[in-house]
């Protein structure tokens, strides 16, 4: 599904201002997500970091299971923005790829620039899918 200039331009901002919510004392490094479903609403989440590193949960990960706790399964668009517009890690890439390979995944920056944007698959060639379990 294609979005609209409004859509990316609404969920830049929505993903800059979730991210100052972000509680990064560890890595000093702030993340916020907006996610856009079909519906319509957006859902947002911050990185969350524990001093049991491998607790921590980020931002990405964050909105797309607050969208799935609402009874959302489908997703056009997720914004993430960071201090320099950084990409989703593999985690994060990997479920996103679970609902939507397809989707648009647009990267701001501090400012709210956007500065990348690409698609689930550009970032995850060759993912893991529900298909690939028989």
């Amino acid at each position: 599904m294609a979005i609209t200039d409004q859509q990316r331009n609404d969920l830049a901002r929505r993903a800059l201002d979730a991210r100052a919510n972000s509680y990064a004392p560890y890595s000093k490094y702030a993340v916020g997500a907006a996610l856009l479903t079909d519906t319509g609403r957006i859902f947002t989440g911050v990185n969350v970091e524990n001093a049991a590193f491998p607790t921590s949960m980020c931002a990405e990960r964050s909105a797309v299971f607050s969208a799935v706790s609402a009874g959302e399964r489908k997703f056009s668009a997720i914004a993430v923005a960071t201090d320099n517009a950084g990409s989703p890690c593999g985690s994060c890439r990997q479920v996103l790829a679970e609902f939507n390979v397809g989707m648009p995944v647009i990267l701001v920056d501090a400012a709210g620039e956007i500065q990348l944007e690409t698609s689930v698959s550009q970032l995850l060639p060759h993912a893991f899918g529900p298909g690939d379990l028989n």
